[in-house]
């Protein structure tokens, strides 16, 4: 068997030989399935000695796009790849759209090659005609805008106006959107050249709880928010409802049985429409064992946004099997997050809903000589399925399995003595077959069934289940659950079922950070962190405390979208949305973290006056007042003892503008013993409307009368919690943590404004970043949250440590 660095080095040889990038390559070869399937495909199309670099990117986005559930006709789309009948990202992603409908069903190839364009050749003329009418179409915006007019936009509805147009050379139609435009337009102007102030767009608020920072802020229309969703469509390329009698699935055994073709029937199918009326059902399984997180955010966009999108249904639906883990807590603290992303369930259930129905496919499994009841330990189990033998009692007699599973469920049977366990192939190559267990016993009291049950279902046995009874039409789970597949289908299929359709999509990983669910329980119970809510961690709810909004988290999952590509997310991606929503909704504040004394010495102890600050400078004249002293504070870091070119704070003999405020000029400063600056001596001019303004210009407070204090605060600065890029990957994870991913900054100074601030208040602090109201916050001891910083940054990286897992 070849080693790990041989397969690499041979898949490298592979990617850079179908014209790769290295960076690309690289990627490629950090993603093991990916790394598989993309090697696979090469080979299976021949292209294993090299092929053009246009064909090589239409193979790579082939591995990471192809629908699973037409894998039979892979090797047909390959072909017409390296035959060059298909050559653009448009054509093939008409080809996988058509494929992914298709299914495992015959191709109709006149059909096919109209949905991917093949043989359509566009020529100039036509370019020039579809130019010209969407120049006409639209005169009067591009006049109106002239050069400031998005050319892209006009490009996309030029090339999804549907028509031949659409397979047209992307390069030359854009050459020609471009001249035509220059032709109408004429040369540009100097107002054409200066870059236009960027607008802000209003984003409206997912939760009623959201504070007033929000509602301070133009809202975005309903309809407007109701048209991005339906004009976005992750979920295009699964089948509908109504096509659900297309989806094989294929189960393979290892013995004389062959293998198992599952679809559901017409008559099941049928049966199922009517019930739904031909709906999308979706549903979100969480399991109520602990607090959700970022990934969980995935999940709930894929399953109540594809609802949302086709106006369907979603169920939240708790995964309540195991009652020694499940707690009251954990239940109402998911429905509280689920509605503060904006989702509202169809209906809310339990698996142990279905105990009962649970129970009775048990007994038909038994009768049917698919379930038997077993006595062998959990780690007998695991010794026999390594060397992939029978247990013992797996022929023994259904009657006697019909009466042990009913003196288990009465109580009879000591726990761990015995589980019922289903008959499925146990040397299968897929250990998911390897009859597993379906019920097992536990003395434990049910946190929603109560005392009625002493024997509970597997996950295995049940969530394919529940997704039959309730009709799911879509159950979307992440790829660890793709070796699965056979064992849900295996068990509907004996039992007769409905067959729910089936898609893996890849989980969400982000960079310095950890989000299986047993680091998360270690680092808070080991108080590594200050509980489920810490603001460092990926949980929801210390998402939501660090002042990060819903639909942030939203805007971000659906950029990600519903892919089986795997890989880290960048932890940047997530502060971009993070940073762009709050620009839009977060009032500006003025505060001081690190503050320095500034006294103006042409101002009389007694002065005080109010100047106007602006809640959103440029978007509206609402504001606030902040006290205008003899002595104000600026940041330790915005003075200078020697000045410099490229510095624009306060120096010795230089000017600065406090913000809405006036222009002050150093004139002399103080220091301790120490050598430390601790005053600044500066003179203000009250005349400089007509001047021109310093270039500097600093965030400051002034105190809230002559003589006067400012109120202080507490700022908690966060950084990432690991300094390494991929912390789980490590054997000793814990020792990358961060040991300043919180620096707690005490004696920050406040204007009154910002110091009757609320908790869950957010806020934009000037210059300084976007900052959220603790939920520790009183006030007397306000706290405040540095949720992002104004700009981004990226964390340093390194090197990682100790042996991957």
């Amino acid at each position: 068997m070849a080693s790990r660095e041989e397969l690499e080095a041979e898949a490298l040889k592979l990617f850079t030989g179908i014209g790769l990038v290295e960076k690309t390559a690289q990627e490629a070869l950090v993603k093991p399935k990916f790394r598989q399937a993309l090697v696979e495909l090469i080979k299976e199309a021949g292209a294993a000695d090299g092929c053009p670099k246009s064909q090589g990117a239409l193979l790579y986005t082939t591995a990471s796009k192809y629908p699973a559930n037409a894998l039979a006709h892979r090797g047909e789309l390959l072909a017409y790849i390296t035959s060059d009948r298909i050559r653009s990202n448009a054509q093939l992603d008409g080809a996988l759209d058509y494929l992914g409908k298709v299914g495992s069903e015959p191709i109709d190839v006149a059909a096919f090659e109209q949905a991917a364009g093949v043989g359509v050749e566009v020529g100039p003329e036509q370019i020039k005609e579809a130019v010209a009418a969407c120049i006409k179409e639209n005169e009067a915006k591009l006049k109106e805008e002239r050069y400031h007019c998005n050319l892209n936009i006009l490009l996309g509805k030029m090339r999804g106006s549907g028509g031949a147009i659409k397979w047209a050379d992307v390069g030359a139609l854009k050459a020609e959107l471009e001249a035509q435009v220059a032709a109408l337009l004429g040369p540009k102007t100097e107002a054409d050249l200066v870059k236009p102030e960027k607008k802000k767009k209003p984003v409206k608020a997912a939760a009623p709880a959201e504070n007033g920072a929000a509602a301070a802020a133009p809202a975005k229309k309903a309809s407007e928010g109701e048209e991005a969703w339906r004009t976005a469509d992750p979920w295009a390329f699964l089948p509908k409802p109504q096509q659900n009698n297309m989806v094989h699935t294929t189960v393979h055994f290892s013995d004389e049985r062959g293998q198992m073709n599952i679809a559901n029937s017409p008559e099941r199918l049928a049966k199922h429409l009517g019930e739904t009326g031909g709906k999308v059902v979706t549903r979100f399984p969480p399991e109520p064992n602990g607090y959700l997180h970022i990934g969980h955010a995935k999940a709930m966009f894929v399953d109540f946004g594809m609802a949302r999108q086709y106006d369907g249904v979603c169920l939240l639906r708790f995964d309540d099997t195991n009652p020694e883990a499940e707690k009251q807590e954990y239940i109402d603290h998911i429905q509280e997050i689920v509605s503060w992303l904006g989702w509202q369930p169809w209906k809310v259930t339990y698996s142990s809903d279905y105990f009962d129905q649970l129970y009775a496919f048990a007994l038909q499994l038994i009768r049917g000589g698919h379930a038997y009841v077993c006595h062998q330990t959990g780690d007998e189990i695991k010794d026999y399925r390594e060397r992939r033998e029978p247990s013992p009692w797996r022929d023994r007699p259904i009657e006697e399995s019909l009466k042990l599973f009913e003196d288990m469920r009465r109580g009879l049977v000591d726990e761990g003595k015995a589980t019922l366990r289903m008959k499925m192939d146990h040397k299968n190559e897929n250990f998911n077959m390897f009859d597993l267990i379906a019920y097992r016993i536990k003395f434990v009291e049910h946190p929603h069934a109560g005392d009625k049950w002493c024997v509970y279902p597997s996950y295995d046995f049940t969530h394919c289940l529940v997704d039959a009874l309730e009709n799911v039409t879509h159950s979307m789970c992440t790829l660890e659950f793709e070796s699965r597949r056979a064992s849900y289908y295996w068990l509907l299929e004996v039992l007769g079922t409905y067959k729910p359709l089936v898609w893996e999509y890849s989980r969400l990983n982000i960079t310095h950070n950890v989000m299986s669910k047993r680091k998360l329980n270690r680092l808070v119970t080991d108080k590594y962190v200050d509980g489920w809510d810490d603001p460092r961690l990926l949980t929801l709810a210390g998402l939501r405390r660090r002042g990060v909004t819903p639909t942030a988290v939203n805007n971000f999952c659906r950029e990600i979208g519903v892919t089986r590509s795997e890989g880290e997310v960048h932890l940047h991606k997530l502060d971009h949305h993070i940073r762009a929503d709050l620009d839009a909704t977060s009032r500006r504040a003025l505060g001081v973290l690190r503050p320095l004394r500034v006294v103006i010495t042409n101002l009389p102890d007694s002065h005080f006056e109010e100047v106007e600050a602006k809640y959103f400078p440029g978007r509206g004249e609402e504001g606030y007042k902040v006290p205008f002293t003899k002595v104000v504070y600026i940041e330790e870091t915005d003075f200078r003892e020697a000045d410099s070119k490229d510095y624009y704070g306060l120096a010795p003999g230089k000017s600065v503008m406090l913000r809405y405020a006036y222009p002050v000029t150093c004139t002399g400063f103080s220091k301790d013993a120490s050598g430390r600056v601790t005053e600044v001596q500066a003179t203000y001019d009250p005349d400089f409307a007509s001047k021109k303004p310093p270039k500097g210009v600093l965030n400051w407070v002034g105190q809230p009368a002559p003589g006067k204090e400012p109120p202080t605060f507490e700022a908690r600065l966060y950084d990432v919690l690991f300094k390494g890029q991929n912390p789980a990957a490590l054997d000793d994870w814990l020792g990358d943590l961060n040991p300043e991913s919180l620096v707690a900054v005490k004696g920050a100074y406040a204007t009154p404004e910002l110091a009757q601030a609320k908790p869950g208040e957010r806020f934009q602090l000037e210059r300084l970043g976007y900052f959220c109201v603790d939920t520790e916050s009183t006030p007397r001891a306000m706290v405040l949250n540095r949720t992002c910083t104004l700009k981004e940054s990226f964390p340093k990286q390194t090197a990682a440590k100790g042996g991957r897992k």
